[in-house]
């Protein structure tokens, strides 16, 4: 019987699915979530709380056309991720509206734009946050590219490019699994740096410049 945390196969809209015919559902998944947060005018993305209906959405969105039992829902059941329990599934949305006002009062004694520190203080800011989402685990499966999705939501509130943190093949999945881990310790400088390398990349394209 194949269980939704399962590496190897899973039980989806199509059947139950290998790893390999998988993946590219979810780079569809993905695009979908991006697409939907591209769709979204400035001020909307401005005047919009990262809160628990945002949070919500963005799965469902993402992959409830693949897993239409628990895409966009909280999860029901206990999971583990990189070897450690997350916590219990009855006190996901307790800590989510959490994480969720912390965020906001984060987001309010930002230093300002005109400050030298206001990118480092960003940078600082989205890898917090995308490391207690995932920390907190709130979803069955696909939390890391739902926290790299809303990661991506905040910049734009900053008036700053959507990023793509490189996670996907194996080398890089491996360095970010990695920051993911050092910051569990206290440590998120080596994830901070994997986010100021993809912003760095998505101002480029803009031909700007990254002061940090």
């Amino acid at each position: 019987m194949a269980k939704y945390g399962s590496t190897s196969f899973k039980d989806t809209n199509f059947g139950i699915l290998p790893r390999e015919k998988l993946v590219k559902l979810e780079e569809k998944g993905v695009k979908k979530g991006l697409d939907y947060i591209s769709s979204l005018n400035q001020n909307v993305i401005k005047t919009t709380d990262i809160d628990i209906p945002l949070i919500l959405k963005l799965h469902k969105i993402s992959y409830a056309w693949i897993f239409p039992k628990w895409a966009g829902k909280f999860r029901t059941i206990d999971v583990a991720y990189s070897g450690k329990e997350a916590i219990e599934y009855f006190k996901v949305r307790e800590a989510i509206t959490n994480l969720c006002l912390d965020l906001k009062v984060r987001m309010n004694h930002l230093s300002s734009k005109n400050n030298s520190k206001y990118i480092t203080n960003v940078i600082e800011l989205v890898s917090w946050f995308q490391h207690r989402f995932v920390q907190i685990h709130p979803f069955n499966d696909y939390n890391g590219r739902t926290a790299r999705m809303l990661t991506s939501f905040l910049l734009l509130k900053f008036d700053l490019p959507a990023i793509e943190i490189k996670a996907d093949n194996k080398s890089d999945r491996k360095k970010y699994i990695r920051a993911m881990q050092e910051a569990d310790e206290g440590n998120y400088s080596n994830l901070e740096k994997l986010i100021a390398s993809a912003l760095e990349e998505g101002l480029q394209k803009f031909d700007l410049k990254l002061k940090t």
